[in-house]
């Protein structure tokens, strides 16, 4: 009984989550990133962002009668010397038992404090929060200037709609999506080419640079020329 309830609920959870096109994703995540910054109450402070190696942006469903089950799809950044990187594709997902009953979406930001952070993400495997890099919760609003010191090598964000009072990531396991990521560009690509700039953004992934640029104060907005979809960055010529 406790496997046929465990698999519906598993069954309903890849229903879910299934055929999630890799440009859905990235721009989804887009998406959420912007929403967060335009929250003021739960807002990424600025100087958190300054200071980010890297973002892991996912949407996480998790569906239950009596056997819980949860997933998800989002994509890793990277800053490198040129800006952002192009996405790289991560999902999670587990199972669990408890009196409860619902369904809930919750969207998360992590942002990569160090570059242990983001080396975690870039080997291509899978990863543990919690156990392969230290978590907490980030601080949040506008004026949370006074706590943006790292105190962990990841900050964890969310916003739940749901039943559920909220899903953690603590001890999640987090892997990279190699067939996304394939899919994505054309071609057999490593995590550590994507996030290290070595692999280029496909245009694609424009708009997710465009709100990465906005929402980063480390990279100055006259830096962005916009030419169709596709977003290039450049130096401005010096007097």
């Amino acid at each position: 009984m406790k496997k046929l309830f465990l698999g519906l609920a598993m069954l309903f959870l890849a229903l879910v989550m299934a055929d999630a096109a890799e440009q859905d994703t990235v721009n989804r995540c887009a998406i959420i990133i912007d929403q967060f910054q335009r929250m003021p109450e739960k807002a990424i402070p600025r100087e958190v962002l300054r200071h980010a190696k890297g973002l892991a942006v996912m949407s996480v469903v998790k569906a239950a009668f009596i056997f819980s089950a949860k997933g998800g799809q989002g994509i890793v950044v990277a800053r490198t010397p040129h800006g952002w990187s192009g996405p790289s594709f991560i999902a999670t997902g587990g199972g669990g038992w408890g009196l409860q009953a619902g369904a809930e979406v919750t969207d998360f930001v992590i942002v990569l404090n160090n570059n242990a952070a983001v080396q975690a993400f870039s080997r291509g495997g899978n990863l543990t929060v919690g156990a392969d890099l230290s978590a907490a919760a980030g601080p949040v609003g506008r004026t949370a200037a006074g706590a943006v010191m790292p105190t962990a090598a990841v900050y964890t964000y969310s916003r739940s709609k749901g039943l559920f009072a909220g899903v953690s990531l603590e001890g999640a396991v987090i892997g990279t999506q190699r067939q996304s990521n394939f899919n994505y560009y054309g071609r057999p690509v490593r995590a550590d080419s994507i996030l290290s700039g070595t692999t280029k953004p496909p245009p694609g992934a424009a708009a997710l640079r465009r709100v990465l640029v906005e929402q980063h104060p480390a990279l100055p907005r006259e830096g962005l020329v916009e030419i169709g979809e596709a977003v290039k960055l450049f130096h401005p010529p010096t007097s």
